[in-house]
């Protein structure tokens, strides 16, 4: 297959350090080159990649401060994809809401992989292009109410081997990694580890519209003992972190997606303990690969089960359900139904196509 992969431009492909939808694009881009097919990866310019990379910018706009309107960008970068849609099978996005109106001006099917949640603005547009064929990264992500065409449930896969699978570090520890905003829960980590006396280490990355929520919420607890924040890890740092960790905590405020960190905490061997919100369920087996709480004394509570869990059984897991293989079998999947059920007329599906990809 020709298949065209539109990525963010925000992060490069694979991110340097956090980025959860640039990572997932870098393993499913590159496995499907593996697999035969003719790729190109619509991302930043300084983005590494298998597949032949096309870039209306040099580098991840984040990095670049020179970048006013990101937004044009955008638009530069989804202009430049479709103008050449006719030398695509298929086209991919992962850009949200962005992608929708080009994709209803051309004859090449687009299949939306939808990252985030929806919200009382952007569902008017995702409602108005409901036809359209969307993959869920989990059952919990979806609004049956907006009755869109979700052709498939594809979970997030990544590479287990990429994580060192160690015995934990002594004096031991639980571990928090994400971004420090109020819906990913670092306050509730910092409280489950001061209440209990374990020692947390802390990363992620802080984004300006979470400064003041880290600078009164979340600054004045650290202090370099118990708490530790250290910043913005790489994917080394990150591995060598959970790896050594007794377990991960995952004590969210929001109905998380998907929540990549999971997995790759389980890959390496470590127990999460997860509020029970969005896809957590779907994602940890409660008793087996760590505990799905309700509250913060239910995560306190969890700490002392820990002992029950193999940590072999957590890997396993990963193995079996959330690895790159499963993700990209379940694309190709979809992409095959999506092409082989698309009935156009003046570019526009006629028939939606239902397909339902799960584990």
């Amino acid at each position: 297959m020709r298949i065209a992969q539109i990525a963010p431009l925000w992060e490069s492909v694979p991110p340097p350090a956090y980025g959860g939808i640039e990572l997932v694009v870098s393993h499913l881009t590159d496995e499907l080159v593996r697999r035969g097919h003719e790729v190109t990866l619509f991302a930043s310019g300084d983005s590494q990649t298998l597949a032949t990379l096309e870039s209306v910018h040099p580098q991840a706009l984040r990095l670049d401060p020179s970048v006013k309107e990101p937004g044009i960008y955008e638009m530069l970068h989804l202009s430049r994809v479709y103008e050449r849609a006719q030398q695509f099978d298929i086209i991919h996005s992962h850009m949200g809401c962005a992608a929708l109106p080009y994709a209803g001006l051309v004859k090449t099917p687009t299949v939306h992989t939808l990252h985030g949640v929806f919200t009382p603005d952007n569902q008017k547009i995702f409602v108005h292009a409901r036809h359209q064929p969307y993959v869920s990264i989990s059952e919990a992500q979806r609004e049956n109410r907006l009755e869109m065409n979700h052709v498939a449930t594809v979970y997030n896969g990544i590479n287990p081997a990429n994580f060192a699978f160690e015995t934990p570090i002594n004096p031991p520890y639980l571990a928090f990694v994400g971004r420090l905003s109020p819906e990913k829960g670092p306050h509730h980590a910092i409280e489950i580890a001061r209440r209990s006396g374990w020692k947390l280490k802390m990363a992620g990355k802080l984004d300006a519209v979470d400064r003041e929520f880290y600078e009164t919420v979340i600054k004045p607890h650290i202090d370099g003992q118990q708490i530790e924040y250290l910043g913005e890890v790489s994917h080394q740092e990150k591995s060598a972190l959970l790896s050594g960790a007794t377990a991960t905590l995952f004590p969210i405020t929001w109905r998380e997606p998907f929540g990549l960190v999971m997995i790759e905490s389980m890959a390496a061997g470590t127990p999460v303990i997860a509020m029970a919100m969005g896809a957590a369920p779907e994602v940890v087996v409660h008793g087996k690969t760590g505990f799905l709480c309700q509250t913060v004394d239910e995560c306190v509570s969890a700490l002392d089960k820990l002992g029950s869990i193999r940590r072999q059984d957590c890997r396993d897991h990963v193995v079996a359900s959330f690895s790159v293989k499963q993700m990209v079998d379940g694309y190709e999947a979809v992409y095959r139904q999506v092409m082989a059920g698309n009935h156009t007329l003046n570019g526009h599906t006629e028939v939606p196509v239902r397909v339902t990809t799960r584990r």
